[in-house]
């Protein structure tokens, strides 16, 4: 029996970032079809190729006043997301945005907020969660099978050229709301926050190599500081040619985690090994698009289905306050010379 749609998509923004959107969106057509497509430069607009019927607008009201639309994926640059999503979540359709929640802590804040009071689901385009390997080793760790935390790391040691940053915007505060850590390396560290928790206090140093000319920092470093001693070491950088997998480990009491892009291996305490997933593309290189769309699909898939069955969506617009809480913090300790203590409510 051939598969009925469900409710109707739209998507807003058409930028480079879209690319992955846009096909998971086809793979879903058949239960959640894509109707509408919206962006302010009608240029780039129409250089978007679309499937037939799909149609392209500048103006977000035509979205927002179709009632066969109940779910809205918001891809533009993060200073506007927080003016199109109050737009959305007040005409009552939920909402998917892409990484980052907005520019800073206060404005994520206000972002959740607007969708929690109008009652509309929020999800967040961290797909490094739903990931095969990821969803193994949180269970992992959920289950208590690897015992308590005694260190970890996260390294993301991707390349970007200058000409990258030479596009109007990128790696600023007014559009990007920071460099390394809001644009590249928030998924490893919004995955790593998900597997181990908030710590308690943040110790940072953020800068900008001789590699690049940019407002924002492209090199970051941090310990992370957790209860009963155990810590966390972050690097990231977008110095680091010609670009490497992003990079998890988590020592346990149990056994070890290396979780290296899409492929975990498990060392286990009593002489067992398990090995989870398998290496995919990450962006890490010259070409920020040269992944698979497949962990967009996931998270696309789960919220659309959420929207559907009225439950909260895997990756959830108030847990991925988490990691603008940390960026934040390091952030704020590499200014201020110091560490940073965490309310463990704050996010």
């Amino acid at each position: 029996m051939a598969t009925r749609p469900v409710f109707d998509v739209a998507v807003v923004g058409a930028g480079m970032g879209s690319a992955p959107h846009l096909r998971s969106l086809q793979d879903l057509g058949a239960e959640y079809p894509l109707t509408w497509v919206c962006a302010r430069d009608a240029q780039r607009l129409a250089a978007v190729p679309l499937p037939d019927g799909v149609r392209r607008t500048t103006r977000l009201d035509d979205i927002l006043q179709d009632p066969r639309v109940r779910a809205v994926l918001v891809l533009t640059p993060p200073a506007a997301h927080l003016e199109v999503v109050r737009q959305v979540a007040a005409a009552g359709k939920h909402v998917l945005v892409e990484k980052p929640l907005e520019l800073d802590l206060p404005r994520a804040r206000a972002l959740v907020a607007c969708c929690e009071e109008a009652g509309v689901q929020l999800a967040v385009m961290f797909q490094y969660r739903l990931r095969e390997a990821a969803t193994r080793l949180r269970q992992l760790l959920r289950s208590g099978e690897l015992g308590p935390l005694t260190s970890a790391s996260a390294s993301v040691r991707w390349w970007r050229p200058q000409s990258y940053y030479d596009v109007p915007g990128r790696g600023t505060l007014a559009r990007d709301g920071g460099g390394v850590l809001m644009t590249q390396a928030i998924h490893t560290l919004d995955l790593l926050l998900d597997l181990i928790g908030l710590p308690q206090r943040v110790t940072g140093s953020v800068s900008t190599s001789a590699v690049h000319r940019m407002q924002c920092e492209d090199t970051a470093s941090a310990l992370l500081h957790y209860p009963g001693g155990a810590v966390a070491v972050v690097q990231a950088t977008t110095a680091a040619s010609p670009g490497y997998p992003e990079r998890i480990e988590i020592n346990a009491t149990g056994g070890t985690a290396t979780l290296e892009s899409g492929r975990l291996q498990l060392s286990f305490m009593d002489g067992r090994t398990e090995t989870v997933g398998a290496d995919s593309g990450t962006g890490g290189g010259a070409d920020p698009m040269a992944f698979d769309h497949g962990p967009h699909r996931a998270v696309i898939r789960d919220f659309l289905d959420a929207v559907r069955d009225g439950r909260p969506p895997a990756v959830t617009g108030r847990s991925a306050l988490a990691v603008h809480t940390v960026i934040e913090a390091i952030i704020a300790s590499s200014a201020q010379g110091r560490a940073v203590a965490l309310n463990p409510d704050c996010a």
